[in-house]
């Protein structure tokens, strides 16, 4: 049975994550805009969803996460990956490690000089500081009092205090801020949290305007398909609570599902590759041969260091006094091991002197296990990982049959190239490196992983890689951004699709190239810039 959800609606969003909470926020500002937000999960009213450590019971657990997994990947010598991906309001801002990172300028300059007019450093600065409630003040490289909490951590180690002052001993500086264009340097992260609770894109920006008239959510939604009249995109079909529903968009139908969510829905609807939809019996509407390509994402080499002398978060995980005296720093104080980000302190550098800017970034961790989900070791340890900012590695994500409930196809194709293999390699050399100097001897600090017996030539330690790397959660790239004349371009330099009337997307799929360093922040981003643009456009179209 099919019927319409009551009411007609100016914009339908769908996705109510990090990207669909802003543009919700931003576009029901103006009261004569009627929104609907449609979000495939729920209402984040779990406990995990908002202390920091969540994370851990949050990722891999049903009620927060899509569960999808990786196919088997070659390149990290066939093993396969779970990928989560938040499913709850606030999306993966909801279960990620929090930490607030831009990126570097020339990223974003980078993407003015393939065409993209109103993407360079100096146009998205703005939205950066516009959006943000920053600890540091009002300045030239942050703002107060938007939507998006940045705050420093409320916990240090003195282990990763010293990495960092083995970092400065290897020529790396010391860095206050890595949010002002360059991001060389060492430091520990800032974070989305306030006051030590987690500071979600729907805490910040779809929570305090749930009361506006002319916004509405609805959750337990999983989209069809899109409805057509012709070119034009005129509203979508959906599935809630066993009903199938449809829904009309006076002006425009808005993804912001993410890399793999709206990919699905442009491929279910008959957008993308010919060769892909055909096989599945879903009817060509529109080809777009890029669609579901041009997947990047971060690939991190898990090194771990058994340490000596030092506190490390191994110890008291296994102390069931100690774990119960975090539990009580944390309410009455709010600090604490709880308030803790999944990675702690990082360091941008070069995997080797040629490189003209940082291209690997560090996550630091006081902790250690053998894989997420799993116990911390009994052993005093640390991860240090290191990851490559800018593989050129390409991966595909795809529908893997027309059933809407089946899982995609998720292929990173991770060290495929011969460029990332070679910084792979030359990343856990400089891994080595760092745990050398005199900063650490003090501490005695021992290889456990990748392990002192792997050899430090390029085939062995890219094989290390692969049995030791890891996603660290930032798929991009599948609905690209560009030019008309870029045959696997997705959407425009207004994110609108191809070829389409009445559709956008605007989310983290529609990066060209991913950002050097996590990439939550510029997603946010993102949904501002879209934000502008779709209402620039919108006053155009009635002028």
């Amino acid at each position: 049975m099919e019927n319409r959800l009551e009411g007609d609606y100016d914009y339908v969003i769908v996705g109510a994550g990090t990207a669909g909470c802003i543009l919700a926020n931003q576009l029901s500002a103006d009261p004569s805009n009627r929104v609907l937000l449609l979000e495939a999960g729920g209402r984040d009213n779990w406990i995990w969803f908002h202390i920091p450590v969540g994370y851990l019971f949050a990722i891999g657990n049903p009620r927060a996460d899509w569960m999808f997994r990786t196919e088997a990947e070659p390149g990290l010598n066939g093993r396969s990956l779970a990928y989560p991906r938040g499913k709850v309001i606030g999306g993966s801002s909801a279960i990620n490690a929090m930490i607030a990172m831009r990126g570097q300028a020339a990223d974003y300059d980078h993407w003015r000089q393939l065409g993209l007019t109103g993407w360079g450093w100096s146009d998205v600065l703005p939205l950066f500081r516009r959006m943000e409630d920053h600890f540091l003040g009002d300045s030239e490289h942050h703002g107060v009092g938007g939507g998006w909490r940045v705050e420093p951590p409320r916990i240090a180690w003195q282990v990763l205090t010293a990495v960092q002052q083995a970092a400065a001993e290897m020529g790396i500086p010391v860095s206050p801020d890595f949010n002002t264009g360059d991001n060389e340097g060492s430091g520990y992260f800032h974070v989305n949290q306030k006051t030590g609770r987690r500071w979600s894109s729907a805490r910040g920006f779809l929570k305090p305007v749930l009361s506006r008239t002319n916004l509405r959510l609805e959750t337990g939604v999983t989209v069809e398909r899109l409805l057509f009249e012709g070119r034009a995109v005129t509203g979508l079909r959906f599935r809630q609570h066993g009903a199938t529903k449809s829904i009309k968009a006076r002006r425009e139908v808005i993804l912001c599902a993410g890399s793999i969510g709206s990919t699905q829905i442009l491929q279910r609807s008959g957008i993308g590759p010919g060769e892909w939809l055909a096989p599945l019996g879903i009817e060509m509407v529109h080809e777009v041969k890029g669609l579901g390509r041009n997947l990047q994402d971060h690939l991190q080499q898990r090194a771990i260091y058994k340490v000596s002398g030092v506190k490390t978060l191994n110890e008291t995980y296994h102390n069931l006094i100690k774990r119960g005296m975090m539990g009580l720093e944390y309410a009455l104080l709010r600090r604490g091991p709880l308030t803790m980000a999944p990675s702690q302190l990082g360091i941008f550098t070069r995997s080797d002197p040629s490189q003209e800017r940082p291209n690997i970034q560090f996550h630091v961790q006081p902790l250690s296990l053998d894989k997420f989900g799993e116990p911390l070791h009994r052993f005093p340890a640390i991860t240090v990982s290191a990851c490559n900012l800018r593989p050129s590695s390409r991966g595909v994500i795809r529908l893997r049959s027309a059933d809407l409930d089946a899982p995609p196809i998720i292929a990173p194709n991770y060290l495929s190239t011969d460029d990332d293999r070679q910084v792979a390699a030359d990343a856990i050399r400089v891994t080595r490196r760092l745990m050398r100097q005199a900063a650490l001897e003090r501490f005695a600090p021992q290889e456990y992983l990748p392990g002192p017996d792997v050899g430090d030539d390029d085939a062995a330690l890219a094989k290390a890689a692969g049995d030791i790397g890891t996603t660290i959660f930032h798929p991009v790239g599948t609905a690209k951004m560009g030019l008309s004349s870029d045959p696997y371009a997705v959407v425009d330099a207004r994110l609108r699709v191809h070829g389409l009337c009445g559709l956008r997307v605007v989310d983290a799929s529609v990066m060209p190239t991913i950002t050097s360093g996590n990439t939550n922040t510029p997603t946010s981003m993102i949904a501002m810039n879209g934000a502008s643009m779709i209402i620039e456009d919108a006053k155009a179209a009635v002028a």
